[in-house]
């Protein structure tokens, strides 16, 4: 009973540390000057992912056995998995939520009559401009063939394979240096920042409590993300699931949760852009920075059970990168994402059995 009451807890945990992260790393894109976007790929996606990349740091290089190194290697895997169908399914249904709970807003027999505003019929369409929409798929496409070069690397072996782990890092570095440096015509014209919640009585705050307020969630997000996911790991075997199970299935959605809830919380405040850019972000970090630590530290080997999640991540993003370039990604094609963890699943188990 404990170990639920503390899963509950840990949940309840993150999403309000969430909350404040995002409140105070849109103040800390302001005090950089960096772009809206870019506040979503890069700062947001940075700090929630950092701690999974210290996570997966710790298994290669102290892992004692190689099963204990591949934990790593596993966390690597399951990261984008998660990320390319439960977060992006679960921000689609956040957004068909909204969507419903306007139209109940609206007084019966005037929905016909009443215009509706520009944004509910993006939503009803698609989510976002064409050109909103490129700049989506133009992460898909990053992420995607670096990903099919990371799942081929895992089925073979060669003396140098552990050096290119090198290559991952620079792939990020490029990245990064791109979205850092983007244009800023992209961004939304007349955002307001609410208050910090550090000074909520500020106009302005200082410099000092947006970093601290930073880092201080991200703490709590870190800490509770651990504790959550050795919760899981304690409640798998309760309700008659395998470790295996556990670790490919629930661990990863654990992990990802912190990005999860930024996504809820951005879309509930009516910044799907934010949202998305904080999902693509964090996936171009899992794809590279884990990677390149798992390349140098272990033997990344993958056996089937690896396989098959890379097999459905690259085939969830192939989906969503089609959807984006029609410009016909709208918030239920958005939330089918997450029915490919569910194929994903339903395949461990032969291969598990």
């Amino acid at each position: 009973m404990l170990h639920f009451v503390l899963l509950i807890v840990c949940a309840v945990a993150i999403y309000l540390s969430c909350e404040w992260f995002v409140n105070a790393v849109e103040w800390l894109g302001e005090r950089l000057n960096v772009g809206r976007m870019a506040v979503g790929t890069i700062l947001a996606a940075f700090g929630t992912a950092l701690p999974e990349s210290v996570v997966t740091l710790v298994a290669v290089t102290t892992g004692a056995t190689p099963e204990a190194k591949n934990i790593g290697v596993g966390a690597a895997m399951g990261g984008p998995l998660a990320l390319a169908t439960v977060a992006y399914g679960v921000t689609g249904a956040m957004l068909l939520l909204q969507r419903r709970k306007r139209r109940a807003a609206v007084p019966a027999g005037t929905a016909d009559t009443v215009p509706r505003p520009p944004a509910d019929r993006d939503v009803e369409q698609a989510l976002g401009s064409e050109r909103d929409l490129r700049r989506l798929a133009k992460d898909q496409t990053w992420f995607l063939p670096v990903f099919l070069v990371k799942v081929a690397l895992g089925l073979v072996a060669f003396a140098f394979k552990p050096v290119l782990g090198l290559a991952f890092f620079a792939v990020y570095a490029v990245y990064f240096w791109r979205e850092i440096r983007g244009d800023h015509e992209e961004d939304e014209e007349g955002v307001e920042l609410e208050p910090l919640k550090f000074q909520p009585k500020a106009a302005s705050p200082a410099t000092w409590a947006v970093v601290a307020q930073t880092l201080a969630t991200l703490a709590v997000i870190f800490f509770a993300s651990q504790l959550f996911v050795h919760q899981l790991d304690a409640i798998g075997p309760m309700l008659g699931l395998s470790a295996s199970v556990t670790a490919l299935l629930l661990s990863p959605i654990a992990t990802e949760l912190p990005e999860i809830m930024n996504a809820v919380i951005w879309v509930r405040q009516g910044k799907t852009k934010l949202a998305l850019a904080n999902i693509s972000g964090a996936m171009m970090i899992q794809a590279t920075v884990p990677s390149g630590l798992g390349l140098l530290f272990t033997s990344w080997h993958f056996d089937t059970a690896l396989l098959w999640s890379g097999l459905i991540t690259m085939v969830a993003i192939g989906y969503l990168l089609l959807t984006m370039r029609a410009h016909r990604l709208t918030p239920g094609r958005l939330a089918v994402a997450a029915g490919f963890y569910v194929v994903f699943g339903l395949g461990l188990i032969p291969i598990l059995a």
